[in-house]
């Protein structure tokens, strides 16, 4: 895990294509009116159990639970699962540091998202909340019995306190952007927390930013003279439904469900959390964890390399039935990831090194020879959904793309095809590939020198290859052998986790593998991914890319009234991503490999958005006792 993901408070949920539908009672809305000093005009105020920037909520007020759990789930058992590398913190959220699996557990957000509803967010800690039609701020009504683990009460003062602090010493590529939202926030009374937002600011997205807002223990922090800039060992009290109860450093981590959690007969939360324990167990390779699955010293794992599906899962407990392997449906958007360019690094300026670079990268004889043909190419930045960009621009989303005509760099998006991953041949080194590539280097200015050395004002070109993944050795070394074909001096130097998390925050790197984690509805949080304003600082947007074009789109999606408007938004945007050539599309799965000691149980269907096996799945002891007595466990 690390910090840049765990502060992404205001996740988006992702949509699969054709999915979802708009259905089912959607926010109560009841009538009031506000009357203001400082304006003439009075608005409705609206008081809903949920939010949806598009359409109606999936799920009514008053619902009894989600539809894709087992609301009479039986509680107990531990499930077990493996993590890689080491871990020297338990705040995920410091500025330094690893952050151990799974330590953002313990605490909970003012509203979360579900698993089926990918544009809605629903009350947590709050019962409630009221905003005007303007959306010009929201009042949050927390549950009067929330309480953290400790049994005190979460009160408003404690979620003031929470964002105060990570708008003063979280990541500043979360902070910098967050505060620009905010014109004030402040407790009304002990259980009602008020954010009103600052004016010239887009408003969609504004609600499930503030909605996303976790509560920390005031009172914790203060008698522990705590801080979030800073690793620790010791977890920060939450109001979640578990806690940590063992943590060996960097060896292990266990969380305990609180018996006395304090939303467990929420409609949200019914057939939720059901495990009694979750075991992190840490390895340091991808072969000793594999042994030790096989042994049962964890007992559920999601398998994602393509080698160990294909050829690992040939011994006894999966030919005995001890262990189940299974290919689940993953409907979720695949994250936009592949080999990312620095583009703070001049060498990467010229459009044109970037498509050479990415020709020489060979998908076709990287999948069939190395990853047993198991994945697809990704080719859009929002793949697979109605987000993605296909064909030539028509309707909506050329008259958006028009309307920046002046700022684009690629004039061809307004009237080519998109642009798609280039095709290979079944051979390691594509010669077409590579008389292209040389073409293009060619007149970027880069030429071979007697001794093929690709040079340009007298300097070769140098490329760094950073990685701290195992696993990785054999997909990217492939490719750094057809960097020096093409005359580039490249090298792959895979570094140990804590001085890659280090070089990665510090943005001191060529190129890694790395992305971009999209969502089905695009809001304020798009700006850290794409936008000019960020660019420079956020760890969201790992390539550094900026264009006036996007930045004018992306308001364009800030305004949108409808979802076709948004959508249309999303799809121009993409198109102009994939010809500006960022990164290098890689490989993407549509479904989770699993495999698990046969003791676990899930809901027939599972939600399109995610597996959730330590969500909703349960333990069954029955099953656990024959294993047992198999001697399995």
């Amino acid at each position: 895990m690390t910090n840049r993901n765990s502060q992404a408070l205001a996740k988006t949920r992702s949509k699969p294509n054709g999915v979802m539908k708009w259905m089912g009672a959607g926010l109560v809305l009841i009538a009031a009116t506000f009357t203001s000093a400082t304006i003439a005009r009075s608005e409705t105020i609206i008081k809903a159990h949920g939010f949806s920037d598009f359409g109606e909520l999936k799920y009514p007020e008053g619902f009894p639970h989600l539809d894709y759990v087992n609301p009479d789930a039986p509680k107990g058992g531990e499930i077990s699962v493996a993590a890689r590398g080491t871990f020297d913190s338990m705040n995920p959220y410091s500025r330094k540091g690893r952050a151990g699996a799974l330590s953002n557990t313990p605490y909970e957000r003012l509203m979360a998202a579900v698993d089926d509803d990918p544009y809605g967010a629903y009350c947590v800690l709050c019962e409630s909340l009221e905003y005007p039609e303007s959306q010009d701020w929201v009042i949050f009504n927390l549950h009067p019995e929330a309480k953290f683990s400790d049994g005190t009460p979460v009160t408003a003062h404690d979620v003031v306190f929470t964002v105060k602090t990570f708008l003063t010493d979280g990541l500043p590529s979360f902070a910098q952007a967050v505060s620009k939202f905010y014109k004030s926030y402040e407790a009304l009374d002990d259980h009602r927390i008020k954010f009103t937002f600052n004016e010239g600011i887009p408003r969609k997205g504004l609600i499930s930013q503030a909605g996303a807002s976790i509560a920390f223990s005031k009172k914790w922090f203060e008698a522990n003279d705590a801080n979030i800039k800073e690793p620790r060992l010791e977890s920060a009290i939450g109001s979640g439904p578990y806690i940590p109860v063992e943590v060996e450093a960097p060896r292990r981590i266990v969380y305990k469900r609180n018996p006395d959690y304090w939303g467990a007969n929420l409609p949200i939360n019914k057939g939720r959390w059901n495990f009694d324990r979750i075991r992190v167990e840490y390895f340091a390779d991808p072969t000793a964890s594999m042994e030790a699955f096989k042994s049962g010293v964890y007992n559920f794992r999601r398998e994602t390399s393509s080698l160990s599906w294909a050829t690992a899962y040939d011994f006894p407990g999966i030919r005995d039935g001890f262990i189940a392997k299974k290919e689940l449906a993953n409907g979720d958007l695949p994250p936009s990831y592949g080999m990312v360019f620095n583009l703070r690094r001049d060498k990467f300026a010229d459009p044109r090194v970037r498509e050479a670079l990415q020709l020489m990268y060979n998908f076709t004889w990287t999948n069939e020879t190395l990853q047993f043909g198991l994945f697809a190419q990704r080719n859009s930045f929002w793949e697979n959904t109605d987000l993605q960009a296909k064909g030539v621009a028509e309707g909506l989303e050329l008259e958006y793309l028009k309307s920046v005509e002046e700022l684009l760099e690629d004039k061809s998006v307004l009237t080519e095809p998109v642009i798609s991953a280039h095709e290979s041949s079944n051979r390691q080194l594509d010669r077409k590939n590579l008389r292209k590539a040389n073409k293009l280097l060619s007149e970027a200015g880069w030429e071979a020198d007697a001794a093929g050395v690709l040079k340009k004002d007298g300097k070769p070109l140098e490329i760094e290859f950073l990685s701290s993944q195992p696993a990785y050795d054999r997909l990217i070394q492939p490719y750094i052998e057809n960097l020096k074909r093409l005359g580039i001096q490249a090298n792959y130097n895979r570094v140990d986790p804590a001085q890659y998390t280090n070089r990665e925050r510090g943005f001191d790197w060529d190129m890694i593998y790395d992305g971009y984690v999209n969502g089905f509805e695009e809001g304020n949080g798009i700006s850290q991914r794409f936008g000019s304003e960020d660019a420079e600082y956020s760890l969201f947007n790992p390539s550094g890319y900026s264009s006036p074009a996007v930045d004018a789109l992306i308001k364009k999606m800030l305004d949108a009234k409808t979802l076709d408007e948004m959508q249309a938004a999303v799809r121009a945007t993409d198109r102009i991503l994939r010809a500006a050539r960022i990164m290098i599309p890689a490989w993407y799965n549509d479904t989770f490999w699993v495999a698990y000691y046969d003791m676990f149980e899930h809901p027939d269907k599972l939600p399109p958005l995610a597996l959730g096996h330590l969500d909703f799945w349960w333990y069954n002891a029955e099953k656990a006792a024959a294993l047992k007595a198999k001697g399995a466990l």
